[in-house]
């Protein structure tokens, strides 16, 4: 074509959309999960340092404790201002009696204690804060696949403009191995284009003139030329985005377990050491109390009990994003399920054929199959397949157009060929309904050619075996009280599929910000779970509780709590009971190590134990707790009870 430039590379610097310019750069951490993870480096670097100048080169007469000065100056002091604030705020978790027991450190001259603490602390802060920020690299991996820049085409010639400024009518040609700018209608040329990133099935879908054109699609190996049917700000995928933006800035706030132990333990620890204080009139007591009370169950046990969770799953084929979801999963009771490639296969297959009286496979079948290349139907594919299987040749098809709703349309060596819905026949008036086979529950579509009824081809996709055990076991092994099932096709196939699995909860023709509301709806009642597989489950994922994909790498992952790997309901139902585990464990040394504490504290406080005693005592301690946190890690095999 004459005129037209270079192919192109989308630009990576940023799209704007209808809430604005999201940067499509990749971020370094939020700034707190920076400071964080430079004073758990500095303290690190400071204790190694100090070992190494006390026990190697000691004889030589340098200040051992001169870098754990430093990291406490530097590190330990913004963490202790930092937690000063909380306090004021009347927020008091187990972080604020670390800072505490830093600050007692010191005045003890417990500089390796006290920088130990700084350690723990700033280095479990930091993994917090790097979890949070995985929900804004959803939205920049959704953002990195929307150009910038769009071909549009102009009497002939092909010129360069910001995405931003296409306009309904505008023709548009994209390049090979291109993202689609906008949603659009083809008008020239055949190729094929990976929708999977928004629909969530794995097909490539085949565009002809006529075939409609989602923004952010992937096109194949040939140029296609298109109409604009939506600005940028108006596409479907921006509308993804926006949804997950939302779903991002109103998701739950989670409280940890080591808060929830820290706001009760906290109080009571300073409570005790004050108390001490008063009564013997030495202020020694208070430091001792506060040397033993330093928050190593919570600091320690907690993140070793999940970090063995963590490696136990990741042994299950289970990846963890998302360290909360863990000591979550066993609180969950409402589960919220995705139909298609989640309680299914995801590959439908042509079950039933039924032919008007002078139409057989041979005359009807060859037609539909040339234009069910060119749709983006999870049925096309049963379709195609069916075809190869019977060995049918297909010819090729023009002038295909998908109007939503309407069926699919085409014309096939002049042979006019429509396939579509039911409904959408009787409601148009294009048949009699006493043409048609009797209605049934499940998947289906009606072909006509030239206007006549030729054929109805009924479909399946079959649960998986383990679908309705796993659902049938949720409340029993588990505590789930209910299940919904929620889905985008239409009512009769989901309730049909629903009485397969035992789901009592139907949602159906629910579109991605629905399922963000039914998340969003649940979630307020109770803790929530939601499990799905395709990226138009992404928004919902991050609105439940916990979220868990079936994950193949994409957008789906990202934004999932936990990512199922081999595509397993029984690795969920492992997720589950790991999950349970962990915490019962955790719970276990934690409020045992803190009972020990406790113990401690009151001998301390009655004078029989010193600071330096009560340091090597709250060391013995933490050993008991983080042996039994280690038991998370080994856990036997398969734990699976469906």
């Amino acid at each position: 074509m004459n005129g037209e430039p270079a192919l192109s590379t989308p630009s990576t610097q940023g799209a704007r959309l209808s809430g604005g310019t999201i940067p499509l750069r990749r971020r370094l951490p939020g700034i707190g999960a920076a400071r964080d993870l430079y004073i758990a480096f500095l303290a690190l670097l400071a204790i190694s340092t100090h070992v190494v100048l006390r026990y190697g080169v000691g004889r030589l007469g340098l200040g051992s404790d001169a870098p754990l000065f430093l990291a406490l100056a530097l590190g330990g002091l913004p963490l202790v201002l930092q937690l000063a604030q909380k306090a004021l705020r009347r927020e008091f978790g187990s972080d604020l009696l670390a800072g505490i027991s830093i600050v007692t450190a010191v005045l003890l001259e417990q500089y390796l204690a006290g920088t130990l603490v700084v350690l723990m602390l700033s280095g479990g802060k930091a993994i917090e804060a790097l979890a949070l920020d995985r929900a804004s690299s959803v939205l920049r991996a959704l953002a990195d696949r929307m150009p910038s820049v769009a071909h549009r085409l102009d009497d002939g010639l092909v010129t360069d403009i910001d995405a931003a400024d296409v306009r309904v009518g505008d023709m548009l040609v994209i390049h090979p191995h291109e993202l689609a700018p906008v949603d659009g209608e083809v008008l020239e040329g055949h190729s094929a284009m990976d929708e999977s990133y928004l629909t969530g099935e794995p097909y490539v879908m085949s565009k002809a003139p006529g075939s409609m054109v989602l923004s952010g699609a992937i096109n194949g190996e040939a140029a296609l030329t298109i109409r604009a049917l939506r600005p940028a700000s108006g596409s479907r995928h921006a509308k993804i985005v926006e949804v997950m933006r939302e779903a991002e800035q109103n998701r739950p706030t989670i409280r940890r377990l080591g808060d929830q132990l820290g706001a009760y333990y906290t109080p009571l620890a300073v409570s005790i050491a004050l108390a001490a204080w008063y009564a013997s009139g030495d202020p020694v007591r208070f430091l001792a109390v506060m040397v033993i009370a330093t928050p190593c169950p919570l600091l320690i046990a907690i993140p070793v009990a999940i970090i063995g969770a963590i490696s136990r799953s990741a042994e299950r084929g289970i990846i963890i994003r998302n360290p909360a979801a863990l000591e979550l999963v066993g609180k969950v009771r409402t589960m919220i399920l995705d139909k298609t490639g989640t309680l299914t296969y995801g590959r439908p297959a042509l079950s039933e054929e039924s032919y008007a009286r002078g139409f057989d496979r041979t005359s009807v079948f060859p037609l539909v199959a040339a234009v069910e290349r060119y749709s983006k139907h999870p049925l096309a594919s049963a379709v195609i397949n069916a075809a190869e299987e019977y060995g049918v040749r297909v010819p090729a098809a023009q002038r295909v157009s998908e109007p939503p709703g309407a069926g699919l349309t085409g014309t096939v060596n002049g042979t006019e060929v429509t396939i579509t819905g039911r409904a959408h026949l009787l409601r148009e008036g294009l048949v009699d309904e006493s043409e048609l086979p009797p209605s049934e529950a499940g998947l289906e579509c009606v072909v006509l050619i030239e206007g006549r009824y030729a054929a109805t081809y009924r479909f399946r996709d079959a649960p998986r075996r383990e679908s309705a055990p796993f659902v049938a076991h949720l409340r029993p092994k588990h505590g789930i009280d209910r299940v919904l099932l929620v889905s985008g096709d239409r009512e009769e196939e989901v309730r049909y599929f629903a009485g397969l699995v035992d789901v009592d909860e139907v949602h159906a023709g629910i579109s991605p910000e629905g399922k963000v509301e039914i998340c969003r709806r649940e979630t307020e009642r109770a803790k929530t779970l939601f499990l799905g597989d395709g990226i138009n489950d992404a928004p919902a994922m991050l609105t439940a509780t916990v979220g868990v994909a079936f994950g193949r790498g994409d957008v789906t992952s990202e934004a999932a709590s936990a990512v199922i790997v081999d595509t397993s309901l029984a690795r969920v139902d492992e997720l589950l009971h790991i999950g349970r585990r962990m915490r019962r464990i955790a719970l276990q040394s934690a409020i045992g190590g803190m009972a020990l504490s406790v113990l401690g504290m009151m001998v301390a406080a009655a004078g029989y134990l010193p600071p330096v005693a009560g340091a090597l005592a709250q060391e013995a301690i933490d050993l008991v707790v983080v042996l039994n946190a280690l038991r998370v890690a080994m856990s036997p095999g398969a734990v699976t009870d469906f």
